[in-house]
């Protein structure tokens, strides 16, 4: 019964912690930069020239990757039912190996769209 109280408290004293350390690195590398007299358009994060927009690529790689998963779900169930694969054995790896060959092609396609823009 303990145990189900005190794995909240450590999960988000967990991501505080991460959050703290990001934060205060970051502001102590600054201020080291701006001791030494570094120019502070550093810091600014403008607009790269020849990037697509944040939307298309999560979007992108989003759908491909749905695809993918759907794809597998169809080919898992011809494997186990055709060629008498265990479900065990089909649905997890072929889930897994077509999710990532749609994130592959999701990240070509990702490069070849920031070349276009």
């Amino acid at each position: 019964m303990g145990s189900e109280v005190i794995i909240l408290p450590i999960i988000f004293g967990v991501i505080f912690a991460i959050a703290y350390l990001y934060f205060s690195t970051r502001n102590k590398e600054r201020l080291a930069l701006i001791e030494k007299g570094a120019d502070a358009s550093i810091f600014v994060r403008g607009k790269r020239n020849g990037t697509a927009p944040i939307w298309k690529i999560i979007i992108l790689n989003l759908a491909l990757l749905l695809m993918g998963i759907g794809a597998a779900i169809f080919i898992a169930s011809i494997l186990h039912y055709s060629l008498g694969v265990d479900e065990e054995v089909a649905y997890p790896g072929t889930i897994f190996m077509m999710a990532g060959l749609g994130l592959f092609a999701g990240f070509t396609m990702t490069k070849k769209l920031e070349k276009e823009d």
